[in-house]
């Protein structure tokens, strides 16, 4: 079975597929909090905890990383605990099949890239795609499956520790819609501005994004959100047409197909 692993400034995002091709199947996935300081031994011990009964099953690993202390100890542990396991990391010279349509190629993230990919694969048009992570991010993809780039914004957990950090008088929320827009108590009022604050902020960039594509008017564009904490805002938005929770495995099982044979 095949390993992928999505190493965020979060979570780490662990997914089992069984099978090739069209035929593949996501047999479980795993998220576990990211520590910069984590070490391969650590990594490795921690991943077979949560694989359990498939941890020897593993034939095949597919990973990227977004955060480089890990990506280092990442390596260590594939070369240590799966010396004669292929695997494919996602960095400069990985065949991925996704021209990237921007100033500095090397700037875009591999998370990025594996979603323009696994975006494309589903809806064979034009596409943007929203992750909910520790940024928010907005990305662009034209019909041919080309990344043009995209928008950044602060991500929705950090906005909350930063105001209540700044704001003596506020504190942390549960994040679940409150009654209604107008809130009616400091909770209320906390939790309306994050939950439909972002969802506009989401819909606003989406807009703009899908006016600046060049695709022909009459085809729709996929609007698809992905990301830990995408369940929060995608109810509330107005643009988002699709949840894909997998989206980055599914990525990374494409990026392996299309190196390992």
């Amino acid at each position: 079975m095949l390993l992928t692993v999505d190493v965020g400034n979060t979570n780490i995002v662990l997914g089992l597929y069984r099978g090739r091709g069209d035929g593949a199947e996501l047999v479980r996935d795993w998220r576990m909090r990211t520590d910069a300081r984590i070490t391969a031994d650590e990594l490795s011990l921690t991943m077979r905890g949560l694989l359990g009964e498939h941890a020897d099953e593993v034939s095949g690993i597919s990973a990227l990383s977004t955060v480089p202390a890990v990506l280092r100890e990442l390596r260590v542990m594939l070369a240590r605990y799966y010396p004669h396991v292929p695997r494919v990391v996602v960095e400069p010279g990985v065949r991925t099949g996704v021209p990237l349509l921007v100033d500095n190629p090397k700037e875009v993230g591999a998370d990025r890239l594996v979603n323009t990919l696994a975006a494309h694969h589903l809806h064979h048009t034009a596409c943007v795609v929203v992750d909910f992570g520790t940024s928010t991010n907005v990305d662009a993809i034209s019909a041919r499956g080309e990344f043009l780039g995209g928008a950044f914004a602060p991500g929705i957990e950090i906005s909350v520790d930063a105001l209540a950090a700044r704001a003596a008088a506020l504190r942390k929320v549960e994040l679940v819609p409150p009654r209604s827009v107008i809130g009616k108590n400091t909770v209320e009022c906390l939790q309306s501005g994050i939950l439909f604050g972002f969802a506009g902020q989401v819909d606003g960039l989406v807009r703009r994004i899908v006016r600046e594509l060049s695709h022909d008017p009459a085809d729709p564009v996929a609007v698809i959100a992905t990301g830990g904490l995408a369940p929060l805002v995608i109810g509330e938005s107005e643009t988002i047409t699709e949840h894909v929770p997998d989206l980055t495995l599914l990525g990374l099982r494409l990026v392996y197909e299309r190196n390992v044979r």
